[in-house]
């Protein structure tokens, strides 16, 4: 009797020990997973900014100002322009 006592009072110190070192790995776990998604959600924001930062200048209005004064560049005259149709709408 006092070895079944010993056996499973050893068992049972075994078992105390494995809930504490799942409990302690489950808490691990949480805590990355909460970095994990507060590291989402920061990609998150920088995505919209870069989007909006995008539409910003890729506006037509700002990409016209810069091809004018830093590029130099103008629409040229109704003259000097050539439209090219493609094969298929010339015809046979």
């Amino acid at each position: 009797m006092l070895r079944l006592n010993a056996a499973l009072a050893l068992l049972l110190l075994v078992c105390a020990i494995a809930v504490v070192s799942a409990r302690h790995q489950a808490r691990k776990l949480f805590v990355e997973l909460q970095q994990a998604q507060a590291q989402a959600r920061a990609l998150d924001i920088e995505w919209g900014r870069l989007l909006l930062e995008q539409s910003t200048w890729a506006m037509h209005s700002r990409v016209e100002v810069v091809a004018q004064h830093q590029l130099h560049m103008a629409v040229p005259d109704a003259a000097r322009i050539h439209l090219l149709l493609p094969p298929e709408a010339v015809g046979p």
